[in-house]
């Protein structure tokens, strides 16, 4: 079990920076995420670390070894990839042990690998199974077991679960997050899904447009989002144009529009910048008739499971989406229906746009 670490980690094609001087560690047996949008760089990191693709600045260490001009079988890493490129005409026994082999491994040694590999994934019964007879969850399984048969010191996952259907995908999130846990190896995976990223792992690195936005727990960038990105990248959020209205510390007032101005717990900017006002749909609230709160009227309603969804347009005009439980008393109102939103200071975030 190693750490994982990026000195000032860049690459360049031609004059476009796709990845902007990343330094940070994964801890021994820590699990960390890379979360971000389709181009932010986050795949082209893992592909770093992997020695697929060769850094144009910075150093790649594991534990204290530098693995930067290293080939990617010396790295000692374990990767699964999105399609988890098994083999059809292989048996799921000798899709893992495909490595193994490669590497000279003793047939004795080689079987009691594969053997505790797929044990650790619950496929010890598989072996003998082509892919083709396998579900897309055990097939993911397989590739995990091939990447753990090794012993990797690290292992890298780039958006393995991206294929499954959602409750499957759910599942597999516990069921990696199990198998990680119980072996204590320092994993890194790529994904563009927050919820994946949220749940699974000790902390998150938030990428946008190459650049390291936020590295923290999972709780401190949903709660406490560094940038503007980060605030409106995380959770479902009403992102609004605001301008400051007052400054009272870390916190103040933005005004929304004429005659809609809110407290605001974390200001970024002077009196009178232009921000860009971030409030998730979960921290709305509908109140009671006669509450204090923002004075508006439901213009959509739309059932999503364990949630309901409203648009409320405030009578300054500003549209907001609040959200609510569906077995709660306020889950059937209707549209046309006059409310009134409460929004604590916490929950509004004003910030300078990235």
């Amino acid at each position: 079990m190693s750490s994982l670490s990026f000195d000032r980690l860049g690459k360049s094609y031609d004059s476009v920076e796709v990845v902007r001087q990343i330094s940070l560690t994964v801890g021994e047996g820590e699990f960390v995420a890379l979360l971000g949008p389709s181009g932010c760089g986050k795949t082209t990191i893992l592909r770093m670390v992997a020695g697929l693709v060769q850094p144009s600045t910075g150093r790649i260490l594991i534990g204290d070894e530098d693995v930067t001009a290293l080939p990617p079988n010396k790295r000692g890493l374990g990767l699964v990839f999105q399609s988890y490129a098994l083999f059809p005409h292989l048996t799921v026994f000798e899709n893992v042990a495909f490595g193994l082999r490669r590497q000279g491994v003793a047939a004795a040694e080689l079987k009691r690998r594969v053997e505790d590999a797929l044990a650790m994934v619950r496929l010890h019964a598989h072996g003998g199974r082509y892919p083709r007879q396998l579900s897309g969850g055990q097939q993911q399984r397989v590739a995990m077991a091939r990447a753990l048969a090794p012993r990797p010191r690290v292992l890298l996952f780039d958006e393995p679960l991206s294929n499954l259907d959602a409750q499957l995908r759910d599942e597999m999130q516990i069921e990696l997050k199990r198998l990680q846990r119980s072996l204590g190896i320092t994993t890194l995976f790529v994904t563009h899904d927050q919820s994946e990223a949220l749940s699974m792992a000790d902390r998150v690195c938030v990428l946008a447009n190459g650049v390291m936005q936020q590295f923290d727990t999972p709780e401190e960038v949903y709660h406490r989002p560094a940038t503007a990105f980060v605030a409106s990248f995380i959770g479902k959020p009403n992102r609004l144009p605001g301008t400051i209205a007052g400054r009272d510390g870390a916190g103040g007032t933005v005004r929304l529009g004429p005659g809609c101005t809110l407290a605001s717990a974390h200001v970024t900017a002077a009196v009178g910048a232009v921000v860009e006002v971030v409030i998730r749909h979960e921290a709305i609230h509908i109140v009671p008739e006669g509450a204090d709160g923002l004075a508006g009227t439901i213009t959509l309603r739309a059932f999503n499971g364990a949630r309901v969804h409203y648009v409320v347009r405030l009578d300054e005009g500003v549209e907001l989406v609040a959200e609510t439980a569906s077995s709660g008393a306020l889950a059937a109102l209707a549209v046309g229906t006059a409310v009134r939103l409460a929004i604590a200071p916490e929950a509004v975030f004003a910030m300078v746009p990235a």
